[in-house]
C-alpha cells in the first residue's frame, strides 16, 4: 500500500512538471505570434474598417484577409488555457485558491471571446458578395458583414467581458508570481503592470478609444518580454527531477 501511494505521488508530480512545461511552450508560441501581429500591423495593416473593405480584401487575397481580420488571434487563444494550466501547476502550492481563481477567470474569458464571431464568418459572405447580381443583394451582404465585425472578438459585449475576466485573472496570477520565489519579481511586475494596461485598454477603449490606443500601445511591447520570463521559467520548471 505505501509503494502504491508513493507511486501515485511520483505519477501526480510528473503530471504537474509536464503541465508546466506544456505551459511554457504554449507561452513561447503566444510570444512568436505576437511578434508576428506587430509586424503584420505594420506590413499589412490592421482590421478592417468596413464590411465592404473586409470583402474586397478576402476577394483578391484570402489568406491577407483573413490575417487581418485577426484569425490567428482566433487560432492562438485556445494556448491561453495551457498556459494558466501551467501557471497553476507552478503556483498552486504559494496560494491554491488564488491560483484557482485566476485560472478560472482566466478560462471563462477565453471561453466568452471564442464564442464570438470570428473572420471565417466572412467568407462566405464575401463569396456571395463577389457573385451578386444587384445592388441590393450586395446592400444586404454588406449589411450582414457590418452585424459580424460588430459582434467580433474585439466589439461584442461577450468579447469585452472575456477580455476584462482574462486580465484580472492574469494580474491576480502574477500577484501570487510576487509572493513566490518561483518566478522572479520582474517577471510578476511586469505581469501586473502588462495586464493592468491592457485590462484598462479594453474598458477605456470603449469609452474614449484614443486612450485605449495609448494604453495598448504602452502594453503590447511588454508581452513578448513577459512571454518569454514565463515561458522559460515554466519550461525549466518542467524539466525539473
Amino acid at each position: 500500500m505505501h509503494s502504491e501511494i508513493e507511486n501515485q505521488s511520483v505519477a501526480g508530480a510528473n503530471d504537474l512538471r509536464n503541465l508546466c512545461r506544456i505551459g511554457g511552450v504554449a507561452a513561447l508560441i503566444v510570444l512568436v505570434y505576437s511578434l508576428e501581429m506587430m509586424i503584420q500591423i505594420v506590413v499589412l495593416g490592421g482590421q478592417p474598417t468596413s464590411a465592404a473593405e473586409a470583402f474586397t480584401l478576402l476577394q483578391h487575397n484570402k489568406l491577407v484577409g483573413l490575417m487581418r481580420l485577426d484569425l490567428p488571434t482566433i487560432l492562438v487563444l485556445p494556448l491561453y488555457y495551457l498556459l494558466f494550466l501551467g501557471l497553476y501547476a507552478a503556483l498552486r502550492l504559494v496560494d491554491r485558491a488564488y491560483a484557482l481563481l485566476a485560472t478560472a477567470l482566466a478560462f471563462v474569458g477565453v471561453t466568452l471571446s471564442l464564442a464570438t464571431p470570428t473572420a471565417l464568418s466572412m467568407v462566405p459572405l464575401a463569396d456571395k458578395y463577389a457573385s451578386a447580381s444587384s445592388d441590393a443583394v450586395r446592400a444586404q451582404l454588406i449589411a450582414a458583414g457590418e452585424a459580424i465585425m460588430a459582434g467580433d472578438i474585439w466589439h461584442s459585449s461577450g468579447s469585452i467581458v472575456g477580455g476584462v475576466l482574462v486580465e484580472c485573472g492574469a494580474v491576480l496570477i502574477c500577484v501570487v508570481m510576487l509572493r513566490s520565489g518561483i518566478f522572479s519579481k520582474t517577471t510578476a511586475w511586469l505581469g501586473i503592470v502588462m495586464h493592468s494596461l491592457d485590462g484598462a485598454h479594453i474598458v477605456c477603449g470603449q469609452i474614449v478609444p484614443v486612450a485605449g490606443v495609448v494604453l495598448m500601445a504602452i502594453a503590447g511591447p511588454l508581452y513578448p518580454v513577459w512571454l518569454f520570463l514565463v515561458g522559460r521559467r515554466l519550461i525549466k520548471l518542467g524539466a525539473k527531477n
